[in-house]
């Protein structure tokens, strides 16, 4: 496979998983967004220029997370290592739960997509398990894919990840409440049991499939829709201003729910909602340096990636 472009450029979701219920397999992409230029370069060399978020902090070499998912989506179909210029443009806050990692990495293999001269061979279902592979599970990484609402799973018998998506209703609006304090997602999962009581499993399956209902057809359900007994509060000693925030916002009739592994809140909402929304929000963290709130569509798309 050769390559059939030397120079493209990508732009990326942010994305929240969870959503309350749905654990490791229910995704959302918001319309906020790493854009990001590769340029093939005739040597070995590889230059990384990082703006907004991560500047100064991220690799700026092979170990870049951008760079390590482009090299394995090149080695996937079978094409030629080159030289690279990557330049990143960064909205998603890393380490705040809105999926900064699973963009880099759907980033990456989408701009080898873009590169090579089939494109087809890294088609969705490839990206999908490659990503999946890179990141550990595919919850952030189908939504910054392919758009959407998502729900992911594992096909099992080594047939990989697989996702769907879901037609968000056009009235879902989300309202992301971002802290200044990062959250390792390592740290996070440590802190979960092996084992939940049943009750709260089943309750957890028909919040999750009544989830579905109300991102599509139904938002009116979202509040009850999003409540989570599996996760959420074993999490609340290492997030707990994150924790206490959803309960507060939850008490007060608003769809709130610790966005991945946190510690963003997310909140879910319709327009006529949002004003509410903004006005309890203010109430609880405005005016404090600690949180930063922003209004977020639902990203439709998915990543785009196009040769230049």
């Amino acid at each position: 496979m050769q390559l059939g472009a030397d120079h493209v450029r990508v732009r990326v979701p942010a994305t929240s998983a969870n959503l309350g219920p749905g654990f490791d397999a229910l995704g959302l992409a918001l319309a906020l967004h790493d854009v990001l230029e590769v340029r093939a370069l005739a040597t070995d060399e590889v230059v990384v220029d990082v703006e907004g978020e991560g500047a100064g902090e991220v690799p700026a070499d092979e170990t870049h997370l951008v760079v390590r998912a482009l090299r394995a989506a090149l080695d996937v179909a079978g094409a030629p290592q080159t030289g690279l210029h990557l330049t990143c443009v960064n909205r998603v806050p890393h380490g705040r739960g809105l999926g900064s990692s699973a963009a880099a990495v759907v980033a990456g293999v989408v701009a080898a997509r873009a590169l090579v001269a089939d494109p087809s061979v890294l088609d969705d279902d490839v990206a999908l398990g490659l990503a999946t592979a890179i990141e550990g599970h595919p919850d952030n990484a189908a939504p910054a894919l392919l758009g959407g609402a998502t729900v992911a799973w594992d096909a099992g018998q080594g047939d990989g990840p697989r996702a769907v998506r879901l037609d968000v209703h056009p009235d879902v609006r989300a309202t992301v409440l971002v802290p200044s304090a990062r959250l390792a997602t390592s740290r996070a999962r440590g802190v979960l049991p092996t084992h939940v009581p049943h009750a709260d499993a089943a309750f957890n399956a028909g919040r999750a499939a009544l989830l579905v209902e109300a991102l599509t057809r139904r938002p009116d359900l979202l509040l009850d829709a999003t409540d989570d007994r599996l996760h959420q509060a074993y999490r609340a000693d290492v997030m707990p201003s994150s924790f206490e925030l959803v309960q507060e916002l939850r008490a007060r009739g608003l769809a709130a729910t610790v966005s991945g592994a946190g510690p963003t809140v997310l909140v879910l909402s319709t327009p006529d909602g949002l004003e509410e929304v903004a006005r309890v929000a203010d109430s609880l963290v405005g005016g404090t340096a600690d949180w930063a709130v922003h209004r977020l569509d639902v990203d439709t798309r998915g990543v785009v990636g196009e040769r230049l």
